[in-house]
């Protein structure tokens, strides 16, 4: 048993099934506020990344399945988290990744609840068929706006800034065939080599103004799409997207379109389904938490609802990995999935 440590308190989260069904419907994710120019958005109420070690920590203390690793270091020299559990080396392994984009933070806040979800009742016999890695803040440096270049346009108040860029203004999601960015190669070396990965979830925010079908989706998804992606890979990674797109577009608030997205190596779910096989898919949440641009920006109104969606698609993908379900899923749903548009302002 681990040893116990005091419990800190920690902030910011949502718990896991306080949204009622008649709440969600009123307050669908796609129809959520986005930032109108004469609110406040607010970073205060989000992890920082010292609260999110702490949170690591405690769920390290509490849980027996779980381990913290270290994996490398940012440019500002923060450590790299990874969660992992790993009850049987033979079991298919899962990654989520968040924050490659550190002013993308809501998906590190639902991955964070998940953690603690897996170490409760509700999860029970997951972990004996599945293993499951969580890198919860890649770009440390770029979500505590700790960086090397001027963040002064940017919308957000709350006492610091997020930006999509590292500390040296790079994109780290189109890092993944130079691996130059010390996250980059923290990323690879220590994970993506390191472990037997079967399957890789990169959670990402994409601007509010997008639809599908004349309704503002609440995301959108995309399988690899590079040309050297092996065909077996591409299926498995249209499998993986269809248990995500089943569990969230059957909510009644959940609406996802298909994501138009580059075919570059360099982009993170194509270099790793090109370089290690891995089966990958790429789910982009509805608005960010903070950029210079008002139209990429949402309003903290639908904070609960993006943090549930990410809940939902771990959940979802964990549990349909654990009872092999994933193998038979449905995926034709890609055939005429509508991509994603840009509303036009009214």
């Amino acid at each position: 048993m681990k040893k116990k440590i005091i419990a800190l308190s920690v902030t910011g989260i949502l718990a896991l099934g306080v949204i009622t069904p008649a709440a969600s419907t009123a307050l669908a994710v796609g129809n959520g506020p986005s930032y109108g120019g004469n609110e406040s958005i607010q970073t205060s109420n989000l992890y920082t990344y010292e609260g999110m070690v702490e949170y690591l920590k405690k769920q390290d203390a509490k849980q027996d399945a779980l381990q913290i690793e270290v994996i490398g270091q940012t440019v500002k020299n923060r450590d790299i988290y990874l969660a992992k559990y790993i009850t049987n080396p033979s079991n298919p392994t899962v990654l989520f990744l968040t924050q490659q984009h550190g002013n993308e933070q809501l998906t590190t806040e639902g991955a964070l609840e998940f953690i603690k979800h897996l170490g409760t009742n509700k999860t029970k016999g997951v972990l004996e068929n599945v293993n499951i890695l969580i890198v919860p803040m890649l770009n440390a440096d770029g979500a505590m706006g700790d960086v090397n270049f001027s963040l002064e346009d940017y919308i957000a108040d709350g006492g610091r800034h997020l930006t999509r860029y590292n500390a040296v203004g790079t994109d780290l999601n189109r890092d993944h065939v130079d691996k130059i960015q010390p996250e980059t190669q923290a990323l690879h070396e220590n994970v993506l080599q390191k472990y037997d990965i079967d399957y890789m979830i990169d959670l990402h925010h994409q601007g509010t103004d997008y639809e599908r079908d004349g309704k503002l989706v609440s995301g959108s998804m995309l399988y690899p799409t590079n040309e050297n992606v092996k065909p077996e890979v591409l299926v498995k990674s249209q499998k993986l997207g269809a248990v995500v797109f089943n569990a969230v577009d059957s909510t009644g608030w959940g609406h996802i379109g298909k994501y138009n997205g580059g075919s570059g190596e360099n982009i993170g779910r194509n270099g790793a389904a090109v370089q290690y096989d891995i089966a990958t898919l790429l789910f982009e949440m509805r608005g960010m938490s903070d950029h210079e641009d008002p139209s990429r920006v949402i309003g903290q109104k639908s904070n609960g609802y993006l943090i549930k969606q990410t809940i939902t698609t771990l959940d979802a993908t964990v549990r349909a990995i654990a009872d092999d379900s994933i193998e038979t899923v449905d995926y034709s749903f890609w055939d005429t999935l509508a991509t994603q548009t840009i509303r036009e302002s009214e």
